[in-house]
């Protein structure tokens, strides 16, 4: 059984969007591995709360996220 975990920030996508995701992502499986896929892909779009999160040791926050990168 194909799955797919997105850990996504909490609040951040609309219901339309975590749709999106879980409809790409089977589409993008059963491309894949052919219409048998369809049935059995799982996905799970898990939302993380505010500062829950880390990379390299840093919290992350949807404030943090936020900011520019100075590029």
């Amino acid at each position: 059984m194909p799955f797919a975990n997105f850990k996504i920030p909490a609040q951040t996508l609309t219901e339309q969007q975590k749709e999106q995701i879980i409809t790409r992502t089977t589409e993008l499986y059963v491309e894949i591995y052919g219409e048998r896929a369809r049935a059995t892909t799982m996905v799970l779009v898990e939302e993380v709360a505010d500062g829950g999160w880390g990379i390299g040791g840093d919290v992350l926050t949807l404030a943090r996220l936020q900011q520019p990168t100075g590029d």
